[in-house]
């Protein structure tokens, strides 16, 4: 029996998998969305739904990555996804090495991190991923969406599945992944972008956030304001936007005439895209109203001599989340609507 038992343990130990770390500049890592690459072997990313992909070999696999944990505090939210199961995850400290995967078959699998919590919740950075084999990536979805908006875009309290509104902290709700646009996306085989800053308006912002889309659109990290973002690095076939929630009822001369300039700015980025104006899904009966007349009116400027502006209406207010917005059942229902309105006009 102890000869047997001898035997057992060292036959296991000869059989356990030897990992092998991959830094973050591998050619076979994929990613998606805004991210800084001044220093190559560290991407820096803060924007909610920027996400990489990977293909491995092997039973277990683990990511390494470095948390701002910003004030001292946050830490940030990931949705994890292998060969399409996903589960949300939590990091500890400002520096993790989260098992994403472990005792699963041999063989080759895949590995989507999405970040789920938004840009003032803090960056974070891939230091590596280690596994028993990377493996060459499937090509990437040539369609590509960009959803540009504020608190309902970023997936802000919307998953009450592990913690209720009111409980914990603020980002404890987040869940950009299960967010309307990246369901659109996946729903439609296509690459998503998330430019999308809670509290912020076009012309006026709320809770005491300073900036204004316009004035951070350009950026990596659009809540910080800073680093610059290069458009060609991702020129999407349809961008959807999604503001007026926070702005309020406004002067209807000043915030449509704000709002073309916008658009006529984002035309200068994107040549091609068909451009989507989106009434707020969690909007009153009275701001919906409002933003109806104002989005015709911008459409119908614009359309005389750019026909590739269009909008859509919301048919109904979504409001059962945290603070009043959509949760994470009202977000499926939203991509279903928005979802069927693209691939009508895009014939995807």
């Amino acid at each position: 029996m102890i000869v047997f038992f001898v035997l057992t343990v060292q036959q296991l130990m000869a059989q356990s998998e030897a990992l092998e770390f991959f830094a973050a500049d591998n050619v076979n890592i994929q990613y998606t969305g805004r991210i800084d690459f001044s220093h190559i072997d560290l991407p820096r990313f803060w924007q909610p739904g920027v996400y990489f992909n990977v293909r491995f070999e092997g039973t277990r696999c683990e990511v390494i990555l470095n948390d701002q944990v910003l004030w001292g505090k946050n830490h940030n939210y990931l949705e994890v996804v292998i060969d399409g199961v996903a589960k949300r995850i939590q990091t500890k400290s400002a520096h993790d090495t989260i098992v994403v995967a472990d005792g699963l078959s041999a063989g080759a699998h895949s590995l989507l991190v999405c970040k789920n919590t938004e840009a003032n919740i803090g960056y974070l950075e891939l230091a590596g991923i280690r596994c028993a084999k990377l493996l060459k990536p499937l090509p990437k979805p040539t369609r590509k969406i960009e959803f540009i908006g504020n608190s309902i875009t970023c997936g802000t309290g919307s998953d009450q599945s592990e913690i209720a509104c009111g409980k914990g902290v603020w980002q404890d709700q987040h869940n950009a992944y299960l967010s309307y646009g990246p369901t659109v996306a996946r729903q439609l085989n296509a690459q998503w972008s998330l430019s999308a800053v809670s509290g912020i308006g076009l012309i006026r912002s709320c809770c005491n956030l300073e900036i204004v889309m316009p004035q951070v659109f350009d950026k990596i990290d659009l809540r910080g304001d800073s680093l610059q973002w290069d458009f060609t690095n991702y020129q999407p076939d349809v961008v959807t936007v999604c503001l007026g929630q926070n702005d309020g009822v406004q002067d209807s001369t000043i915030f449509c005439s704000a709002y073309v300039n916008f658009l006529k700015r984002m035309r200068s980025y994107y040549p091609t895209a068909q451009i989507i104006l989106v009434t707020s899904p969690m909007a009153d009966q009275s701001l919906t109203a409002v933003m109806k007349k104002y989005l015709s009116a911008i459409k119908a400027t614009l359309n005389k001599t750019d026909k590739k502006i269009n909008s859509y209406f919301y048919s109904k207010q979504y409001h059962n989340g945290c603070d009043g917005h959509p949760d994470l059942a009202e977000h499926q229902m939203i991509a279903k609507e928005l979802g069927t309105f693209i691939k009508k006009k895009m014939k995807w």
